[in-house]
């Protein structure tokens, strides 16, 4: 007889990252502005670092939701990711990235574009581990945690049109 192991939950703010870039010339388009790919990977590199403290085992990318780039990124300024697991399933969470810009001269920041990447856990044996619940603490984690639920289910639906 089996059982499964009750998992302590853990609080959003245990799996909250930051991390930075400065934005160099190999990033950059003809234009001068950083790569659309280039920041979608960075994108996924803080999620996973959040996702990655939250279970504290290996993850890999399920899915990553539409992005939208609100504002360009110019070679000499810091890109700054942050990341935070807004729920989690049995063996897959969602993950909230939003990226900004910083101009490192006035100090400026601005929003450039924020993304919800879905993350599983993987052991050695490539099979999937359960995850921690997440214990929303403020309002905003509590809506975002609410609004996690509706985007799987979405997700889910879209995955099964797509398979068909």
């Amino acid at each position: 007889m089996t059982t499964e192991v009750e998992l302590v939950g853990r609080p959003v703010r245990e799996s909250a990252s930051t991390y930075s870039e400065f934005a160099l010339p190999n990033d950059a388009n003809t234009f001068g502005y950083v790569l659309g790919g280039k920041v979608m990977h960075l994108v996924d590199l803080a999620g996973a670092l959040a996702a990655i403290r939250h279970a504290r085992c290996p993850v890999v990318t399920a899915s990553v939701d539409h992005m939208n780039f609100l504002h360009p990124i110019h070679i000499g300024q810091l890109i700054v990711l942050h990341s935070s697991v807004n729920r989690a399933f049995r063996t897959s969470m969602e993950v909230g990235v939003k990226v900004e810009v910083e101009n490192l001269v006035t100090g400026d920041r601005k929003h450039t574009c924020s993304a919800y990447l879905t993350f599983v856990t993987l052991n050695k044996e490539g099979k999937h581990v359960p995850i921690p619940p997440v214990i929303p603490e403020t309002e905003a984690e509590k809506r975002r945690y609410r609004e996690a639920g509706y985007r799987r289910e979405n997700r889910l639906q879209m995955r099964n049109r797509s398979v068909k």
